[in-house]
């Protein structure tokens, strides 16, 4: 759904690529990964507290600063003229990274996630959705935008982590699920719903989602 709005995000931030002037795309494109890399690290301390809730909305904070950096580095190597195959192996390198990363590290905090393979499983299965948008590629076709795309997941894993900032705040203990039936098949392995088990779940069946449904899509053109 968001993906749709590209063409609007690339409109609002052309005044900035402007007054970038000619700095190396590349520069954006690290520097996105050292600010995610401060998120991830802020996320997997956050406690219960008020000093957590505190972290966790600095890191939102950061996720959102790095995926500025990250959508600039292209528009600025569009308008310097100088994208290429390299700048775009480097953009999707890196993203790869921080969605793997940014579940992982959420997976990490034991105040709010029960089981740590929940983060891993999230990352592995969120993986298999963006393998599948690019995999295509690699058969002569466009690449594969449908399903739960990036900007999709990004948004509602911001808007749980926002909701876990709240919960460590007001020292909310989130929903016990325990006794709910495939509730913890659903939710990874942990028995308490909250903002930061949302996520995982959230990215875990979304990027199964997305896996079958750029599959179908494939397949459909292949052997259409």
């Amino acid at each position: 759904m968001f993906e749709k709005l590209r063409g609007t995000w690339s409109k609002a931030i052309e005044p900035l690529v402007l007054r970038l002037g000619n700095l190396d795309p590349s520069v954006l494109t690290w520097g996105s990964l050292i600010v995610a890399l401060l998120a991830f690290w802020l996320l997997a301390g956050a406690g219960l507290d008020g000093n957590g809730a505190t972290m966790i909305g600095g890191a939102v904070l950061l996720i959102m600063l790095a995926g500025v950096l990250d959508a600039l580095d292209g528009a600025l190597a569009r308008h310097q003229g100088v994208d290429g195959p390299y700048g775009d192996f480097l953009d999707h390198t890196i993203d790869r990274v921080v969605d793997v990363g940014l579940l992982i590290a959420i997976g990490m905090n034991a105040a709010f996630v029960d089981e740590l393979s929940s983060g891993l499983v999230a990352a592995v299965l969120t993986l298999f959705g963006s393998y599948m948008g690019t995999q295509s590629q690699s058969v002569g076709l466009d690449r594969i935008y449908g399903g739960f795309s990036r900007a999709d997941r990004l948004v509602l894993t911001l808007a749980c982590l926002i909701a876990a900032a709240w919960q460590a705040y007001s020292g909310g203990a989130g929903i016990d699920v325990s006794g709910i039936d495939y509730a913890d098949w659903l939710m990874l392995g942990n028995s308490n719903l909250n903002g930061m088990t949302a996520a995982l779940a959230i990215s875990a069946w979304g990027g199964v989602y997305t896996f079958l449904s750029r599959f179908v899509k494939t397949r459909s053109q292949l052997l259409g």
